[in-house]
């Protein structure tokens, strides 16, 4: 049996990643520094704790459940305890691809990240319809990239992958470049950016006398189409000619010229998982 140290097992997000590794496949070590961490872990799933060098020293597989910032420096701090051919892996690319972690040839770097549910989806029950996060009962597609190590190991590391992310329909093979390029370029930079921004404008119409309830209810009906238009799901739908038009006015206005460029030139990109680690 595969054995895992989930380091960082009692917080927000090892807490999720140990209630899907419980009665799973894998034999896992839970290693968590904080009492409070501890208490939330024994009360989600009734796991005690254990040493954290033990667990280092015995594990096939690290699993770093700590804060992105983290990586680099936690993963200095053990890279010695751990035995040839373990694999490490990691659930965000910043310190993968901003050359944050320590040089060991005869162990396995794997990173891997979820999609989150889609907002186009099938789900009818409750508990799935409002897992928007994903690795509960919504089902999602998730992302991976063995960074350096055998390709045996890029099965078993999409094995935890699968296990922790749980239920997951597609898996994406990716480089760390490429995982990059998705967060935080695509879904933080440009996505995330672009979130906010559609909700400043809802509430701008609401300073402007609108229904703030009449103006969300607007703008989340009016993505629910456009996004399907925008992103061929709903292939036999096309925007209006007067949609086309504020389209066409609106670039201008919204979006300097060039800006696809700025954000993902590799530079840029390289920039901004440094910044995060930093």
């Amino acid at each position: 049996m595969t054995k895992i140290a989930l380091l960082g097992a009692g917080g927000k997000m090892g807490v999720r990643l140990a209630t899907n590794l419980h009665g799973s496949e894998f034999q896992v070590d839970h290693v968590e520094i904080s009492d409070e961490g501890r208490q939330r872990l024994k009360d989600a799933i009734g796991a005690a704790c254990v040493d954290q060098d033990r667990a280092l020293a015995e594990a096939d597989v690290v699993l770093m459940a700590v804060p992105d910032r983290l990586i680099g420096k936690i993963a200095h701090g053990f890279i010695g305890k751990v035995k040839p051919g373990t694999a490490i892996i990691m659930l965000d690319a910043a310190a993968p691809h901003a050359g944050e972690l320590p040089v060991r040839e005869d162990v396995t770097y794997f990173v891997t990240h979820p999609c989150h549910p889609p907002i186009f989806n099938d789900e009818v029950e409750p508990a799935a319809k409002n897992d928007f996060f994903g690795g509960i009962a919504a089902k999602q597609h998730i992302v991976c990239a063995l960074m350096q190590g055998p390709e045996e190991h890029y099965a078993l590391c999409e094995r935890i992958a699968r296990t922790i992310y749980k239920p997951v329909m597609r898996s994406h093979r990716v480089t760390v470049e490429q995982l990059a390029i998705l967060e935080p370029a695509l879904s933080e930079t440009v996505g995330a950016t672009l979130s906010l921004a559609m909700r400043d404008a809802v509430d701008e119409a609401e300073r402007r006398g609108v229904p703030r309830e009449a103006a969300v209810d607007f703008m989340l009906g009016h993505l629910n189409i456009e996004l399907a238009i925008a992103f061929g799901v709903f292939p036999q739908g096309r925007f209006s000619d007067g949609a086309l038009h504020a389209i066409e006015q609106a670039k201008p206005v919204i979006f300097k010229e060039g800006w696809l460029d700025r954000v993902f030139d590799r530079d840029a990109v390289l920039r901004s998982v440094r910044d995060i680690c930093k």
